[in-house]
């Protein structure tokens, strides 16, 4: 087999299985958005801006949510001890399927000084959808317990989706063509694996013929020089 069919053969498979990586590719679109919210607090109303970031990580049927507030939020007259202060908040789900979801985090891991906008902890939950399909995720009311006391802060700006991401239900609900496959996970994949997966799935029978077509060059090359 000449040097140049083999070079040919080579970039014919290395660009069919490039191709396939590329119809795998997921559909996921984030975006950092600012939540102005109104809070109500023991000592009155107060109000901030938080730029609001939400994660999603598949994990067996569902999705990890991971909701991020860049800049504080409220704030107390008198100094909050660490472990003083416990948050919590609702990540509002539209689109394919309308569902709330509870996200929770670990109490303040220093003490607050007083007057001081309040830092939130990165607040965590589980989503499992019912539905496949396109859904969005943006954030909703946040819940600050502190010293026998809550605060509640309501989004006031209607901010947009944080998030938005075709999931995958278990089973394929409802956004399953009748008789189809289950459409493949679509959150971000990166790395070595994943790429193997990715062609593993949809470029096997690609790949397999990019082989075939090495080999029987390879072998056609052999018979010519015999």
């Amino acid at each position: 087999m000449s040097d140049r069919k083999r070079s040919t053969a080579l970039a014919l498979a290395s660009a069919l299985a490039g191709s396939a990586v590329l119809l795998t590719a997921p559909t996921a679109h984030a975006a950092v958005v600012d939540v102005a919210y109104d809070c109500k607090t023991p000592i009155g109303d107060k109000s901030a801006v938080s730029p609001i970031d939400i994660k999603a990580v598949k994990e067996g049927d569902g999705y990890k949510l991971t909701m991020s507030f860049q800049k504080g939020v409220s704030s107390s007259p008198i100094e909050l001890g660490k472990g003083a202060m416990s948050p919590s908040a609702v990540v509002v789900v539209g689109g394919a399927e309308k569902a709330s979801v509870p996200v929770s985090g670990p109490s303040n891991t220093e003490a607050v000084p007083p007057d001081t906008p309040i830092k939130i902890t990165d607040l965590s939950g589980t989503y499992t959808p019912k539905k496949s399909g396109k859904v969005t995720f943006t954030a909703g009311v946040l819940t600050i317990k502190a010293m026998g006391t809550t605060t509640t802060c309501t989004p006031g700006n209607g901010p947009g989706p944080s998030l938005e991401l075709d999931v995958t239900a278990a089973g394929g609900g409802g956004g399953t063509p009748s008789g189809g496959d289950s459409p493949p996970d679509t959150l971000p994949q990166t790395g070595p694996t994943d790429s193997f997966l990715a062609l593993g799935t949809l470029g096997g029978t690609v790949m397999l013929t990019g082989a075939a077509g090495v080999l029987w060059l390879t072998r056609r090359g052999r018979q010519a020089r015999s």
